[in-house]
């Protein structure tokens, strides 16, 4: 796909043509079977960790939005993939260094050229999205569709760090929890679930 044609599909919201820019999720989840993935989050809390150790020993890290890392003792220093639902600078994208962007947002306008074109990218399907916003009543946040979509694979383990739910706000930002679009209860109470129905996924608490 040409430049301006990616230009005209993301102007024009068709879906379809973007789409051929993705691989297919089939194959995402493949590559995740067997792996002990860390997901992490981005609560403030997780910086007055010592979990950096432990995350980088993981077998896939995976990383959402800005991913600021504070420190290598809370946070780690690796990032295999990359959750976005934000458009990068060239100073974060180099800062992060990820092998895979995963484009999880609906707002497709958002998504860059850099990003659609990079090598493994992937566009999370709209049907998914709305699956899991009807199950959350709200819009769901990219952590929240990260757990959904590797809790679908035949991973090993997930291991969830910086996620508290908003309880010590982000460390990407300076918003509340009225401030923004989540409910982050429902996201809690969901998480919750899942964590008692599928023993392979741990919940670190900050």
């Amino acid at each position: 796909m040409s430049r301006l044609a990616f230009l005209l599909a993301r102007t024009l919201r068709r879906e379809a043509p973007l789409a051929t820019l993705s691989v297919a999720q089939s194959d995402l989840l493949a590559a995740l079977a067997g792996k002990r993935i860390a997901l992490i989050g981005n609560a403030r809390a997780l910086a007055e960790t010592d979990s950096g150790a432990e995350i980088d020993s993981a077998d896939l890290v995976v990383r959402i939005n800005r991913a600021p890392m504070p420190s290598p003792r809370s946070h780690g220093t690796r990032t295999d993939w990359l959750a976005l639902a934000t458009r990068l600078s060239a100073a974060d994208r180099a800062r992060i260094g990820p092998a895979r962007y995963l484009w999880m947002s609906p707002k497709r306008k958002r998504l860059d050229w850099s990003t659609a074109t990079s090598p493994g990218f992937y566009l999370h399907p709209l049907a998914d999205y709305a699956r899991l916003h009807a199950a959350l009543g709200a819009p769901p946040t990219t952590g929240a569709m990260m757990i959904d979509l590797i809790a679908r694979s035949a991973m090993s383990s997930l291991t969830l760090y910086g996620f508290d739910f908003f309880a010590s706000l982000s460390l990407s930002g300076r918003r509340t929890a009225e401030q923004v679009p989540h409910d982050f209860t429902s996201e809690a109470d969901w998480a919750a679930d899942l964590v008692a129905r599928d023993s392979r996924i741990t919940l670190r608490k900050s």
